[in-house]
Order: structure tokens, then sequence, then C-alpha cells
């Protein structure tokens, strides 16, 4: 499926891959085609949608267009993709209740035109990302608004690992083929 959307859409294969599968709350990171690691995640509580306020993980071939929190302590939360000075165990109870975008963030565009690109379904738009949470026991099922959650040790790893460019594909089926 991966590489048939790559030659519909005239993209390269970038040479990190990450494989996000909804069903199975796994992100798999491969490199020139060999798996190097499985990571626990977590999607959207919401059934997956790319649709705008739909608060669903969105599905298809996407990007990691950004790479935002380079030198941040693990846990440090970000809000408006900005780090507030303070690592989640720091904040109010009040505020740890929720569920906080924690030290690191791989932002995503979508590459598909019309399915996770422009208009009400644009995933930059919907500012979906990779990123740290406050919240790691819920990790393995779906707890989110619509990013992908993985561990703050995980996603610093991951942050560390790849490119800007490197190319997500996310199915909401369990089997994904390359």
């Amino acid at each position: 499926m991966y590489k048939e959307k790559l030659s519909f859409l005239g993209c390269q294969a970038s040479e990190h891959l990450l494989l996000a599968d909804i069903d199975q709350q796994q992100l798999e990171h491969l490199f020139q085609g060999r798996s190097l690691k499985v990571y626990k995640m977590s999607s959207s509580k919401q059934p997956p949608s790319c649709v705008e306020n739909s608060l669903g993980t969105p599905w298809g071939l996407h990007e990691v267009c950004q790479k935002i929190g380079e030198g941040q302590p693990s846990g440090m939360v970000f809000e408006g993709r900005v780090p507030i000075g303070a690592i989640a165990s720091e904040c109010s109870d009040e505020k740890q209740k929720k569920n906080l975008i924690t030290s690191r963030i791989l932002r995503l565009a979508g590459l598909e035109k019309g399915v996770n690109q422009g208009g009400v379904v644009d995933t930059f738009d919907r500012y979906v990302y990779i990123h740290g949470t406050n919240h790691e026991q819920n990790l393995g099922t779906p707890s989110s608004s619509g990013c992908l959650q993985l561990s703050n040790a995980c996603v610093i790893e991951l942050f560390n690992l790849i490119p800007e460019n490197t190319h997500l594909y996310i199915n909401e089926k369990t089997s994904i083929r390359l």
C-alpha cells in the first residue's frame, strides 16, 4: 500500500519510514526497509478521521515536516508548540489530569490531497503530531485527541533517529503492506 501511494503521488521513499497501526496501537520504525523497533502508541479515542474538529487520527501518507523540542528535558510540556518551562510533574494537579503534549513534537503534514491535505482534511492545519504524553499508563489503548502518543523516552529516541521529511503511513487496518 505504501509503495503504491508513493508511486501514485510521485514521491520518493524516505530512508526512514514510520508505520502506524491504529488497530494494534503500534508505531513501527523502519530504516531502508528493515524494522528497527516497534513502539507502543496511543491514537485517538474517537474513530479514525481526517476531518477537521473530528478529533480522530487521520489515515494515509504523511511526512514529519517539523521537529520541535530539541534539547528540552524529558516531560517538558508544550503549549502551542512552545515549551512552557515546566515538566508535567511540576504542573498543577488540574493540569496534570489533561492529556499534555510532552518532551518532543514531530509535526505531521498530509501528502494526499483531499484525504489528509487541504481544506477540512488538512493534517498540518489540524495540528496532528507524534508526541510524548504525561499519561504513559494509557499507551497501547486509544486515548488521544487525534495525535499519536508515545512514551517520553520513546518520542525522544525517535526524534533523535529520524530526519524531517520522514514518511509516516497511518493505517486503520491491521495489515500494512509495503
